[in-house]
């Protein structure tokens, strides 16, 4: 995967520490973001999407200790760990035990909160420049198909969007995998 365009890491930094929503290129499909930690954020987020907050959310990250304080580790069986941790960086998202005082406006009706180390090197850089993680879903009216593009994503949100962070594409065909860490049952995605 290139990454020839620069992607503009200050402008975003500037969103997300205001509390604006960004669209980012992910390994399949543009996604929406914010701070996980700013309810308003991730509310404006919801609403741009027309998502029902009791779904729960996808943290996104560029390592698990960015995750650690939304994980409830502890609750993760050492036989489940080598499965988890060898997936990652990539394109499965796990479903891990969310601490107590996880918020509900990630977690949603949820007692796991829905985690993926990614390899983009566009969401890796955001990541690092945040030094935390980022909520990562879809660029879309909830229903609708996924933006694929900067301009797709623009003539869909217009100026709702705080951010349009540069970058590609990182070429898979279908979003992320979705397993529940300690059933290993497939909630989203091919086996």
């Amino acid at each position: 995967m290139s990454n020839t365009q620069p992607i503009n890491l200050q402008d975003a930094q500037s969103a997300f520490n205001a509390g604006g929503v960004l669209c980012y290129p992910t390994e399949a499909v543009y996604g929406l973001g914010c701070d996980p930690d700013n309810e308003a954020a991730v509310m404006q987020l919801l609403n741009l999407k027309q998502r029902d907050v009791t779904k729960g959310l996808i943290l996104v990250a560029d390592n698990y200790g960015q995750c650690l304080p939304y994980v409830d580790d502890a609750k993760i069986p050492m036989d489940k760990r080598a499965d988890i941790f060898s997936s990652w960086p990539g394109p499965i998202t796990w479903l891990l035990p969310a601490k107590v005082d996880t918020p509900k406006w990630l977690t949603g009706n949820h007692d796991t909160i829905a985690i993926r180390i990614s390899a983009h090197p566009v969401v890796k850089a955001l990541c690092q420049t945040f030094a935390k993680p980022l909520v990562s879903t879809s660029a879309n009216i909830t229903g609708a198909e996924p933006v694929m593009s900067i301009a797709q994503a623009k003539a869909t949100f217009h100026d709702q969007i705080a951010c349009y962070v540069m970058g590609e594409l990182g070429g898979s065909a279908n979003p992320s995998q979705i397993k529940h860490a300690l059933s290993g049952a497939l909630i989203r995605g091919n086996q």
